[in-house]
C-alpha cells in the first residue's frame, strides 16, 4: 500500500511511499507548462502550471501518482480499496476521470484553499484510460504549505476533510483514521512518568519508552499512526539537505521490506520507491528499494515552457559509495 506526508521547515516539501509487488515502469516526469491536456468532456488545456512527480507515461499521458506545480502545490493518490466509489459522468457537472485528478488540479490550481473551490463543483468518474488500465480506486491529499486536505469519492458522494497531521495511508476512511489516534493519546517523545499503581515501582530500563504502544506491523491503519507520529515529532535543521534527508528518514518509519508483507499469489509488497519533493524549489527526490542513494531531479534546469513531457527513467540499482584511506 503507501504513506504520504508533509514536512515543513524553511521550506515545504511533500513525499510518499509507494507499496506494492511490481512496478508499472514509472518515471519522475516534468509537465511543461504549454503540453496539451484534453481531460473529459473534451475540456483542452494548453496552457497552465508546470508539474514534477512520479508517473506512468502511456501514450504520452503522465499517470501521475504524486506530483507538485510550480506554485508549490502537491497532491498524491494512494490506494482506497473497497471504499472508492466513482460517479457514472453526468450532464451538466465537471466531469473528471480519477486517472485526470492531479494533473487537473495542479494545471490549475495555486493553492490547496484554490483547490477545495474546484474540487466541490466536480464528479469524480470510473472513466478508464484505456482498455488494459482500470481505474484505480484511489483517495487523495492535497496540500500546499499552509494546509492539507483528503479527499475521497464514497458511495455517499465526494467528501472533503482537513488532514491537520499532513499524513495519509490507505483503509480505513479518513475519518475513521484520524479517530483513531485517540487510542494513542499518551504516546510521547519524553520519557513518562511511572503511574502503574500506587506501592509499586517501576523502572525505566530504556530510553524511548515513551512511545511504548506505537504499532510496528505494516497495516495502513498501523502505518497512518507511527507515521503521524514521527512526522509531527519529527525535528531537523533547516537546510536543504538536512531537510530532505529528515523527510526520507519520516517515510522509512512506514518502509516494507521484501518478505514482511506475503501475497497470496507468493508475491510480496515492497516500497519500491520513496519520494521527497521540495514544492517550493520544484525539486524531486527519490530512492528506490535497490537504490539507497538519494537522485534529484529539477523541474527548473529544464525548459518550462516547452510542449513535450520531459521523463527521467528511475536509477534502480544501488549506488554503493566505496571508501578508502
Amino acid at each position: 500500500m503507501c504513506t504520504a506526508v508533509t514536512y515543513k521547515t524553511k521550506d515545504f516539501y511533500f513525499g510518499r511511499t509507494l507499496d506494492y509487488e511490481f512496478s508499472y515502469g514509472e518515471e519522475v516526469t516534468v509537465t511543461p507548462r504549454n503540453y496539451r491536456f484534453v481531460f473529459s468532456g473534451k475540456e483542452i488545456i494548453s496552457s497552465h502550471y508546470a508539474i514534477i512527480g512520479m508517473a506512468h507515461n502511456e501514450d504520452d499521458y503522465p499517470l501521475y501518482y504524486d506530483a507538485v506545480n510550480e506554485k508549490g502545490l502537491a497532491v498524491a493518490g494512494l490506494n482506497f480499496v473497497g471504499n472508492a466509489f466513482y460517479g457514472e459522468e453526468s450532464e451538466g457537472r465537471k466531469n473528471i476521470a480519477q486517472f485526470e485528478f492531479i494533473p487537473w488540479l495542479l494545471s490549475r490550481c495555486d493553492s490547496t484553499s484554490k483547490a477545495i473551490e474546484l474540487i466541490k463543483d466536480i464528479n469524480i468518474t470510473g472513466k478508464a484510460f484505456n482498455k488494459a488500465l482500470k481505474p484505480a480506486q484511489l483517495h487523495w491529499m492535497v496540500s500546499d504549505k499552509k494546509e492539507s486536505i483528503t479527499v475521497e469519492a464514497v458511495r455517499e458522494g465526494l467528501k472533503i476533510y482537513e488532514n491537520p497531521v499532513g499524513v495519509l495511508t490507505n483503509n480505513p476512511a479518513f475519518d475513521i483514521q484520524m479517530f483513531s489516534l485517540n487510542n494513542y493519546r499518551n504516546l510521547s517523545a519524553c520519557s513518562r512518568d511511572d503511574k502503574f499503581a500506587q506501592g509499586i515501582t517501576l523502572d525505566e530500563y530504556s530510553r524511548g519508552m515513551g512511545a511504548i504502544g506505537l504499532p510496528g506491523d505494516l497495516s495502513s491503519q498501523s502505518r497512518f499512526v507511527r507515521a503521524a507520529f514521527v512526522k509531527n515529532n519529527s525535528v531537523s535543521g533547516d537546510s536543504e539537505n538536512e531537510s530532505v534527508g529528515q523527510m526520507f528518514h519520516i517515510l522509512n518509519s512506514v518502509e516494507q521490506q521484501r518478505g514482511c508483507c506475503r501475497l497470496s499469489d507468493g508475491k510480496y509488497e515492497i516500497t519500491i520507491y520513496t519520494s521527497c519533493c521540495n514544492a517550493d524549489k520544484g525539486i524531486y527526490y527519490y530512492t528506490t528499494y535497490n537504490n539507497h542513494q538519494i537522485t534529484s531531479v529539477d523541474m527548473h534546469e529544464t525548459d518550462l515552457n516547452g510542449s513535450e513531457l520531459l521523463r527521467y527513467r528511475l536509477i534502480t540499482e544501488e549506488q554503493i559509495m566505496r571508501q578508502h584511506q
